[in-house]
């Protein structure tokens, strides 16, 4: 029964992803403004987790927080939470549910190619593994660039279901909400990065999430107050509304996080990471059957082509992860106090393999999985 826990958890986490971008396109169609919508959202989250994490710093006695650490947090907040969750929900707006769930596994690959830029991933051509790895990253950018630009025919809702009643406004508009989409996977693939040297300055995770939300409170709010100047787009207009943002904040955000932090704990980022294209198929399951939304052949198979490289990096980066560990003369040594936070590979007989593998994940952030702190969904 332990091991089917976890097996569990993340199944209920994909249809909680699901329903939360669902409901929250429906909110974003009929009038609720994206930004507004963040903001409320991230009030909500800090309402939960600041007292979880006032109360656990309290028993724990955990240190305080830094100047770097603040900084860090901020800069964190500002592109992974404030930023990115903007223009992700601009795209669910702009496009449709399905195509924001499918893009949302392009994460680990454009990871991949940011890693490597940032001199944080290493690649061998002669090496299987990071052929792979480059293999499943054409796969997944030929996947994302087929959605946005070859829809092809219709295959569902064209004319066996009623007329939609929710349009994102034309091709233009799908375009754009792609656009958005890749922009705000790019910003979670950053902010995925930058938890390596936030790891190792605040590790207190409870403190370091509730920190985030609170400071993307204040960044949203400062957002909206620029760009929404009419009083009236601040209000909630309807239950739904209301449910939305309640659900997105304390669902979607702080009891997600717990549950995938506990998934990652028990089985690893990588058992976490596979289950995120099972989030894909009952959105657009969903989405198919009570939004109405237009299902492309183009856009179906260039998900299938995402969610195939998908797989493709992660087993690269599993067979990586698996050599490191199996090597007995390795000691991953992490400079915490440095600023570039290089890892430091040193020879020593005394080897514990458990250690290991927990600095292994502080160090890989490409195989962190972005709903564990969400957002975008």
């Amino acid at each position: 029964m332990g091991r089917l826990e976890p097996i569990v958890a993340m199944l209920v986490l994909q249809f909680t992803y699901a329903g939360l971008s669902l409901s929250t396109r429906v909110a974003l169609i009929q009038g609720l403004s994206p930004r507004v919508f963040v903001l409320y959202r991230q009030a909500i989250a800090t309402t939960v987790l600041a007292p979880i994490a006032y109360f656990s710093r309290r028993k724990s006695g955990s240190c305080s927080l830094s100047l770097r650490s603040f900084t860090l947090l901020f800069l964190s907040s500002l592109i992974g939470v404030t930023i990115n969750q903007n223009v992700y929900f601009e795209g669910l707006h702009l496009a449709s549910s399905s195509i924001a769930s499918a893009m949302a596994n392009l994460i680990p690959a454009v990871t991949f190619i940011i890693a490597v830029f940032a001199g944080m991933e290493r690649v061998n051509i002669r090496s299987p593994r990071s052929v792979a790895k480059i293999a499943g990253t054409l796969m997944c950018v030929s996947g994302a660039v087929s959605m946005a630009l070859l829809r092809g025919p219709k295959l569902l809702n064209s004319t066996l279901l009623p007329r939609p009643v929710m349009e994102s406004g034309g091709d233009q508009s799908w375009l754009l909400g792609c656009l958005f989409l890749f922009g705000s996977c790019c910003l979670w693939s950053i902010w995925l990065i930058l938890q390596v040297p936030v790891s190792a300055s605040h590790p207190d995770h409870i403190s370091s999430s509730a920190w985030m939300c609170f400071m993307a409170t204040l960044q949203s709010a400062a957002l909206t107050l620029v760009l929404e100047r009419d009083p009236q787009t601040w209000k909630i207009h309807s239950v739904l509304e209301l449910a939305c943002c309640v659900y997105s904040g304390v669902i979607g955000s702080a009891v997600s996080f717990f549950i995938q932090a506990w998934c990652i704990s028990r089985r690893g980022p990588l058992f976490s990471a596979m289950f995120n294209p099972l989030c894909t198929v009952i959105v657009t399951v969903f989405a198919a059957l009570f939004l109405h939304e237009e299902i492309y052949a183009g856009s179906l198979i260039g998900a299938a082509g995402v969610i195939m490289g998908l797989y493709v990096v992660l087993w690269g980066k599993a067979e990586e992860v698996g050599e490191t560990a199996e090597d007995p003369t390795l000691k991953i040594d992490i400079d915490e106090t440095s600023h570039d936070d290089t890892m430091n590979i040193v020879k020593d007989e005394s080897f514990d393999e458990k250690a290991c593998c927990c600095k292994i994940d502080l160090k890989e952030p490409l195989l962190s999985d972005k709903k564990n702190l969400q957002p975008h969904s």
